[in-house]
Order: C-alpha cells, then structure tokens, then sequence
C-alpha cells in the first residue's frame, strides 16, 4: 500500500471516528433535527448531538438539570475534573429549583467562569451559554463584537417524553471560537473527546440518579397505608416563566 493511499485510509477512519464521537447515542434523526438555541451563536463552526434514555418522565429528569452547577449539585460528571473532587448531589434539593432565563450558573467555584441561562421551558428545554475571550476567560456579552480570540457556546438539554414513562434526553452543543488556526486543533484533538467523556459519564450518572428515585418513590407509595381519600398529584410549576 502506498504512503498516499495509507493516508487516505488514516483520514477517512478518522473523520468516521470524529462523526460517531460527535454523534454519540444519537440517532440521524437527532442529529439531522433543530433545537431551541441552534440559532443563539451566530455563524457556528462546530457542532455536537448526543443522546440517551432516562428510565423517567421529563417532568422527573427535569429538577436534576436545573439543579447543576458548580455552588450546587455539581455535574453528576466526573467530579475530580469539574467539580473540585466534590461528589455531585445524589438527590433533588428545592432551593435550587427556581431557575430562570439570564440566571448565572458558576462553572467553576471562584465563579469566574459560568454559564447563562439562555431558555428554561419546563420541562423540556434547557439551554446554557457562555461567552468568553481567550486565553484570559474575560466573559462577553452575546451581542458584543468578537474580539481576535474568544470563545461563544451553547449546551441545550432537551427532554421528549417517551412511552412507559421514560425520556429522551438529546443534548446539543454549538460553538463558535477564533482564531481557528488554533482553535480547530484545540477542539479537535482535546475539546471535542473531553465533552464526550464527561457527557457520557453525565448520562450514566444522571440515569443512575433518576433510577433510584423512581425505585424510591415506588417503595414509599407501596409503603404508605390506604386511604379513601382521593389523592392528586402535586402540580408542577414552570419557573422559568415567573
């Protein structure tokens, strides 16, 4: 085999690998779909579907995401990476329910990164943005000039309910950055494999937690004596919305 054919070889397998590992989980209807946020960054250069199925409905799977960040649950990641070796929170905490559009999220404990809220549609939409110059961190307003080098990118959480009480999570990132002599390397050979692995281990962990609480609650209802009061379930409140 030859030197040009070999590396033809090389290149094809690695564009194949490149596309399923951003394109992890998900099927081609997924990745081919819209989503609310696709159009927050202008212009993107990069872009990313994964997806998983949670043993819950959305309305179950939702108060884990809108608890995350790094002064609250943390990321259900791994957590030496991006949470400062704290364990994330293996269970739902109401003071970090009440999550709104152009809420800051700190990404790091010093806060000098973080995430905006950028679309919160309960329980099926939640969209995170950041904006920053590089290498400094500086954050940026969405609509404010791009600087030489900086960074712009949204990470959407979107929930489908599925039979048998179970979700369809689908999270979609879009990014633009510069300058892309640089940048392009970054993301290709650190960017794009480091959000594969914290996304997947996000998805297991998240699974895990949401599992369960659903075995929880089963075993509580079971537990709990027969009335012949009629009993309704506690209404759930959009608080993006308020």
């Amino acid at each position: 085999m030859s030197i040009s054919v070999a590396a033809a070889v090389t290149a094809a397998g690695a564009l194949l690998l490149r596309h399923r590992m951003l394109s992890w989980g998900a099927t081609g209807e997924e990745v081919s779909a819209s989503y609310p946020g696709d159009d927050f960054v202008g212009r993107p250069r990069s872009r990313s579907t994964m997806a998983t199925t949670l043993p819950a409905p959305p309305a179950a799977v939702w108060p884990w995401l809108v608890q995350m960040g790094a002064d609250r649950a943390g990321w259900y990641s791994w957590d030496h990476l991006d949470n400062a070796g704290r364990p994330s929170t293996s269970e739902v905490v109401e003071e970090w329910q009440d999550l709104r559009t152009g809420d800051r999220i700190p990404a790091t404990d010093d806060g000098r990164f973080f995430f905006t809220v950028a679309a919160a549609e309960y329980p099926s939409t939640l969209v995170l943005r950041s904006d920053f110059t590089l290498p400094g961190g500086h954050p940026l307003e969405p609509a404010e000039p791009d600087p030489p080098a900086f960074a712009r990118g949204v990470w959407g959480f979107h929930l489908r309910e599925l039979p048998d009480h179970r979700t369809r999570l689908v999270v979609r990132t879009v990014g633009r950055d510069a300058p892309r002599a640089l940048t392009a390397v970054f993301d290709t050979l650190f960017g794009e494999p480091a959000h594969l692995i914290m996304q997947a281990r996000q998805f297991h962990n998240l699974a895990r937690r949401v599992r369960s609480a659903v075995a929880s609650d089963a075993a509580t209802s079971e537990a709990a004596p027969d009335t012949d009061t009629e009993t309704r379930p506690p209404a759930h409140t959009d608080r993006s919305k308020k």
